[in-house]
């Protein structure tokens, strides 16, 4: 029933051609650092969460040939810091900081005496 002739046309063959590895830096992958370095140091919890939507945004579109020429590291890391920034932003929620707070001296406080 299968007939053993060939059934493929030769005038539609399109030769392979390998695509070039992209050597330019882009600005995402840049911003998908700094964003959630930025989210743990201000404790913003907005930042925290545009730094992830970004940098799983930034993984997603990843190619790999930017996977392979990245000095950054693979894109997995961005984004367990991103959680870790988001986490860090929620942290008072679960762990309250205590009821005195850290009082800063101001300079113009007596020395406490010596204890013996």
């Amino acid at each position: 029933m299968s007939s053993k002739k060939d059934m493929r046309r030769e005038d539609l063959i399109v030769p392979f051609v390998q695509p070039e590895d992209e050597k330019s830096e882009n600005m995402s992958g840049t911003l998908s650092q700094t964003m959630p370095m930025a989210a743990l140091f201000t404790r913003n919890k907005m930042i925290g969460w545009v730094s992830l939507i970004f940098t799983l945004q930034t993984w997603l579109a990843e190619s790999p040939g930017k996977r392979k020429s990245s000095s950054a590291g693979p894109g997995y890391l961005n984004v367990g810091l991103a959680l870790m920034a988001l986490a860090v932003s929620y942290l008072p929620l679960f762990l309250p900081p205590a009821a005195g707070g850290y009082q800063s001296p101001s300079g113009t406080q007596a020395v406490p005496p010596p204890q013996s």
